[in-house]
């Protein structure tokens, strides 16, 4: 993997990422932003993935959204990116981490591998079982 930059999102990014992160409305990518609740990854200048945070129960950092484009998967960006926000968020002297994916999706198995555990869940109506994984700092 070459070169990989870690820096927080800035407002000029929602064109950027809007096209990708349509899991929120702009107006609420825009506050994440502002919020400085965004971190973007790039490899040789390139974006490659960014990662989206909010605050479960207002106090607790919850990992939203982890997202590394296709051909940049699985060469360490993604726990680049993890690595860095859970370091600023243990300077921020939070203690514990959270997120979530659904149980059928590898991705469960990255957070696993990073110190994850599963605390609980629920199945939307028609949907896979979503798993709620916390790590303790």
């Amino acid at each position: 993997m070459g070169s990989l930059n870690i820096r927080m999102g800035e407002k000029a990014d929602i064109k950027l990422l809007s096209p990708y992160d349509r899991h929120i409305s702009e107006k609420e990518l825009e506050i994440s932003l502002k919020l400085s609740r965004v971190y973007i990854i790039e490899e040789k200048e390139a974006f490659i993935g960014w990662l989206r945070y909010n605050l479960f129960w207002d106090n607790t950092p919850f990992m939203n959204m982890l997202y590394i484009l296709d051909g940049h998967r699985g060469k360490g960006a993604g726990k680049a990116l993890v690595s860095r926000w859970e370091k600023d968020m243990e300077a921020e002297g939070h203690k514990t981490l959270m997120t979530s994916t659904v149980s059928s999706e590898p991705a469960r198995y990255f957070y696993e591998k990073l110190g994850y555990e599963t605390i609980g869940g629920f199945t939307p109506k028609g949907e896979p079982c979503e798993l709620i994984m916390a790590k303790y700092l």
